[in-house]
């Protein structure tokens, strides 16, 4: 006779709630497929003449989707730049980086790890359009963003040079010159017109 058809899943699992069972139970339908919802499946189909089991195997991908994207970064010379990016996606997507669309390597001051990228020390040739690209099987995404290197002339308008009163006779005195500039500027101390040269004092 007809069998009668039922279905369970195979690691002792729960088959989900949502799950539709159709033609007599001979079609199982799983909405909005979910990872949770992967697993070992089983169809068991029984008469009074006896049972058989057809057993497969649902597994659950999905292309890289964006979690954290780059942005656009403005930075002095000689500072640091780190960018991160980060997606989902199963398998789990791995990441590449690029600069003006050539492919970058780790090497000297730039460091790649992951959906990480380190600059030290930038200099005015690390400017460009830099591309975090996410992949795996199923698709592959890319984040963009500007790397600008801005170079700056001393600028002292946020530095303070004190007055300074002489108490004692003998006594230290320190000044301390900390101009805004990129690259880091070069400095030279005058008194007067006469330039200052370091001596025992």
């Amino acid at each position: 006779p007809v069998p009668t058809i039922s279905w369970r899943r195979a690691d002792g699992k729960q088959i989900p709630r949502k799950a539709k069972r159709h033609r007599s139970s001979g079609l199982l339908e799983i909405p909005n497929f979910q990872q949770e919802d992967a697993g070992p499946y089983e169809c068991v189909a029984e008469n009074v003449r006896g049972k058989n089991v057809a057993r497969g195997q649902l597994t659950f991908y999905a292309q890289p989707n964006w979690i954290q994207k780059i942005s656009d970064v403005h930075v002095a010379m000689e500072e640091s730049v780190a960018w991160e990016c980060r997606a989902s996606g199963r398998p789990k997507p791995s990441y590449r980086w690029l600069k003006d669309g050539e492919p970058l390597l780790p090497q000297g001051r730039m460091q790649l790890e992951q959906g990480s990228l380190t600059i030290a020390n930038v200099s005015l040739s690390d400017a460009g359009m830099y591309q975090c690209v996410a992949e795996n099987r199923h698709g592959i995404i890319f984040a963009s963003a500007e790397l600008s290197v801005i170079a700056v002339g001393p600028d002292f308008s946020k530095t303070l040079l004190k007055k300074l009163t002489l108490v004692k006779v003998g006594g230290e005195v320190i000044i301390e010159c900390k101009p805004k500039a990129s690259p880091r500027p070069t400095y030279s101390w005058k008194k007067g017109k006469d330039i200052l040269r370091e001596n025992e004092r």
